[in-house]
């Protein structure tokens, strides 16, 4: 018998108005995955006066999204467009490179991607 695994590790730091998020997702996401998620976020967003995000995905073990999932990341990033300054994507696969190029074409801020997570964590600092 396999096991599929399958959960997300959230972390949100603040900096003065810069809030740092983090995220390690495993296996496929989900919309509960969102539903936990997007008010964590929200709330740190809403805490803030004129807040900016820089992002850590750490995609290595991402295997992708149920069709609702990817709805919901869409309107995450649009709802939270302008807050997100720079998303650091550290992957291993060729499809999470495509992640970070179609990111750009949604925020107004830069997505990148990284194979090395020191890099990528270098990249956020300002």
């Amino acid at each position: 018998m396999s096991t599929r695994r399958h959960g997300i590790a959230i972390g949100i730091e603040r900096s003065n108005n810069v809030i740092y998020f983090f995220l390690k997702a495993q296996g496929q996401l989900t919309h509960d995955d969102y539903v936990i998620m997007t008010p964590m976020l929200d709330s740190a967003i809403a805490s803030v006066e004129q807040p900016v995000v820089r992002a850590l995905i750490d995609a290595t073990e991402l295997q992708g999204w149920e069709l609702r999932a990817a709805w919901d990341d869409f309107k995450l990033g649009m709802k939270h467009n302008q807050q997100f300054e720079k998303i650091a994507i550290y992957g291993k696969r060729p499809w999470h490179h495509l992640i970070a190029t179609i990111g750009n074409w949604f925020i107004s801020g830069e997505t990148a991607y990284f194979e090395s997570e020191t890099e990528a964590l270098d990249w956020l600092q300002p």
